[in-house]
């Protein structure tokens, strides 16, 4: 009896349930079945990655190896699935906004502007990374090890994702997301996308980057 108390202690638990966020798109650049099927694949990722979290609270731990073991398998399914529901709340939570503007004294412009050499150059960079994207996602981010922002090109949900990064702006890429309203107009639709985006929300985001950045110096 004591030794079962002892060997339950000393399991890792792992197991984080996340709950589905609700999200109200106003934006017209998208068709309400467009932002419906998004919105159903977003809850999926939500079930798998909660599955999945599940399963690491049990799985062998004695025979891992770099090949065919069940744990390898399931920690890639993590951070595919993890990512896929951080990067659609961030995405959700960023577009859609119907009155979007953002003034030159906003903190998000002046750093976009220092970094990019101006704000349209970040602008164009960020599509460039839209368009570059092989079904993935284009993400302006702050790099903690620079300092600096930057734009990133992340294929599917977990390929490409620089070590340090914390997002700010997110574009969701994968076709689904788009093909339905463009077929394969993406620079339509992440130009469309940009024009609504949510600068109160990136503005937030930011002045967060910034307070814990200023904790690594």
């Amino acid at each position: 009896m004591i030794k079962e108390i002892i060997r339950k202690s000393l399991q890792l638990n792992e197991a984080v349930v996340k709950n589905i966020k609700s999200f109200t798109l106003k934006t017209e650049f998208l068709s309400q079945g467009n932002k419906d099927n998004h919105v159903s694949l977003y809850e999926g990722y939500i079930k798998a990655s909660n599955e999945v979290s599940a399963k690491l609270d049990s799985v062998d731990r004695s025979s891992v190896n770099g090949n065919h073991s069940l744990y390898r398998s399931l920690k890639i399914d993590e951070a595919f699935n993890q990512n896929g529901v951080v990067l659609h709340e961030l995405y959700f939570e960023n577009i859609s906004d119907i009155a979007s503007e953002i003034a030159m004294d906003n903190l998000a412009y002046m750093k976009l502007a220092r970094d990019f050499g101006s704000f349209d150059a970040w602008q164009k960079d960020f599509l460039a990374c839209c368009q570059a994207a092989r079904c993935g996602w284009a993400v302006t981010g702050l790099n903690m090890f620079t300092g600096k922002y930057q734009n990133i090109m992340i294929d599917l949900h977990s390929q490409n994702v620089p070590v340090g990064i914390v997002p700010i702006i997110v574009i969701d890429v994968w076709q689904h997301a788009y093909y339905r309203d463009y077929l394969k107009e993406v620079k339509t639709y992440s130009s469309a996308m940009m024009k609504e985006l949510s600068w109160s929300t990136i503005e937030k985001r930011v002045e967060l980057c910034e307070q814990i950045k200023s904790l690594l110096r």
